[in-house]
């Protein structure tokens, strides 16, 4: 049984990083192994496990439309002439690709996060960083890795209200009271993300692979992490828990474009080793060639896409409209209660990214042609990950749904729970940010997780005595860090820098950053709860 239970971790695990298998293969092969095991130990039926499969189909093209989205717009941008102009005003912040990692890929991330959420800011700021002149693979990663602090408070403090919804005590008292919980935690992990994040790009792409790199950035970069985990807090405390990435990161950006244009804490020299070769021979004549399109009508677009995420999730009639309007969900599928699928299609990040791509247009007053090409170009790409998700997805709900079986027992995800915490239950503090992130490595989802684990971290926490709201906190805080490792996310990265194939080799880079957010959270209640 056990085995069974595990073997959605250990398949992947085993393929994409041990045989490095891409994820078409590695997945196609992990989802064959779970499905006969849940027929086959768990009891599931047949029109059960075809229901999920059927599921999992529905939800990757729900997941392929936000990645279409995403694409497209810096495709179209790229036509229209925008991306060469938002390039001239980075370079006018600072041409150091570490400084630029932390304002494009942690800060301007981390505000899509707080807007969107569902892997949205990877797949924006990815490309973003590939159009700036950064390697696909240093893009991928440092997207994934710096996609995770702001994720406990994404698209309007979901993960949260969502998240622990089925608590017993859920309500708004509960909501804030682990929003703020979450953010002192976090001021002992979220504040080395941006050094985090420098330290990858400079060890894994730098010409040197060494610390001094790195560390010529650690004032900058920790004065910047204290800004967002200390502002975060703040705003935790004074507005609740659903402004907190949007306002946080925003106060961020501010401080850090400010600071770097004034050479304030950073070093003269200038870093740019993860520079792709085919865009070294082109810096000089780029930066010589001065674009006549305005710095604010380059971004519109990214501008755009803030305000109709924060209008379709906070105006309560423009939110109505997008949730009923074009609504092509499923429910109980093949008559199967409780194994549904929602998409509404206005709602959805991909229809707001798509949108902005058609605004840029106007906008920038350029032809329709730039987004017709944009989009032939953006569907081309991505074939490998239409079939990788399918696969990936296929197995996290025939994995979520196991409870739903002949055999009258608990689903795959309690059993693991359960497992853990009668092993590590004295020290489960430490524990507990790892079964979050276990969550969001199979389910592809910080909200799933927590839906699916927090009942079962405040079952523990009482019984062994712990405070229930910390470990809520480090059950939201894994899941977010979960982000940097989860599957389909790692596709969607990697699918939209052009690394279709690479899964593997992304986790591996990804995997160490994340287990060392859930260790220094774990580590920081530890220590606070054995003082009180």
């Amino acid at each position: 049984m056990l085995l069974a239970a595990f073997s959605a971790i250990i398949a992947p695990f085993v393929f994409l990083v041990l045989l490095r298998m891409s994820a078409k293969k590695g997945m196609f092969l992990s989802a064959l192994i779970v499905i006969s095991l849940a027929f086959f130990v768990w009891g599931m039926e047949g029109k059960v496990i075809s229901a999920s499969i059927l599921q999992g189909a529905h939800k990757t093209v729900t997941i392929l439309f936000i990645l279409f989205g995403a694409i497209v717009l810096l495709n179209t941008l790229k036509r229209t002439g925008a991306v060469d102009r938002i390039n001239q005003g980075f370079r006018s912040i600072s041409t150091d690709m570490r400084v630029q990692v932390v304002i494009v890929a942690f800060l301007f991330g981390s505000l899509i996060e707080g807007a969107a959420g569902f892997g949205t800011p990877a797949a924006v700021t990815g490309p973003l960083m590939v159009a700036l002149g950064f390697t696909p693979m240093a893009a991928a990663v440092v997207a994934l890795v710096a996609d995770s602090s702001a994720v406990s408070y994404g698209a309007v403090g979901t993960p949260i209200q969502v998240g622990l919804s089925n608590l017993p005590n859920a309500g708004l008292e509960l909501f804030r009271d682990i929003g703020v919980q979450i953010a002192f935690l976090d001021l002992f992990a979220g504040t080395f993300i941006p050094f985090l994040i420098i330290f990858l790009l400079t060890v894994f792409f730098g010409k040197r692979k060494g610390f001094k790199d790195a560390l010529e950035l650690l004032p900058w970069s920790l004065f910047v992490g204290i800004v967002y985990t200390s502002s975060s807090f703040l705003y935790a405390v004074l507005f609740g828990f659903e402004f907190v990435a949007i306002l946080a990161s925003l106060t961020g950006l501010i401080i850090a474009t400010l600071t770097a244009k004034k050479g304030f804490l950073l070093p003269s020299s200038t870093w740019q080793d993860a520079l792709e070769e085919d865009v070294k021979g082109t810096e000089a004549a780029a930066a010589a060639e001065k674009s006549s399109m305005p710095l604010l009508t380059a971004w519109s677009p990214y501008l755009i896409i803030v305000a109709l995420l924060l209008l379709t999730r906070i105006v309560p009639f423009i939110k109505d409209a997008a949730l009923t309007w074009i609504d092509l969900s499923l429910k109980s599928i093949l008559g199967v209660e409780g194994v549904t699928s929602n998409w509404e299609l206005l709602y959805s990040p991909g229809a707001v990214l798509v949108a902005a791509a058609l605004l840029s247009l106007l906008i920038q007053r350029k032809p329709f042609h730039c987004f017709t090409g944009a989009s032939k170009e953006s569907l081309l790409s991505m074939k490998d990950a239409a079939m990788a998700l399918t696969a990936t997805l296929a197995l996290v709900q025939v994995f979520t749904n196991s409870g739903i079986n002949m055999n009258d027992i608990i689903s795959m995800p309690e059993y693991i729970a359960q497992t853990l915490a009668g092993s590590f239950g004295p020290m489960w503090l430490l524990m507990a940010p790892f079964l979050g992130e276990l969550g969001s490595f199979i389910t592809g989802s910080a909200t799933v997780s927590a839906l699916t684990f927090s009942p079962i971290q405040y079952n523990i926490a009482e019984q062994v005595g712990f405070d229930t709201n910390t470990v809520l906190s480090l059950q939201i805080i894994g899941s977010a860090a979960g982000n940097m490792i989860c599957v389909h996310n790692v596709v969607a990265a990697g699918t939209v820098v052009g690394l279709s194939g690479k899964e593997g080799e992304i986790i591996r880079k990804t995997v160490g950053p994340a287990l060392l957010y859930g260790l220094l959270v774990g580590l920081a209640a530890f220590i606070f709860g054995s003082i009180v």
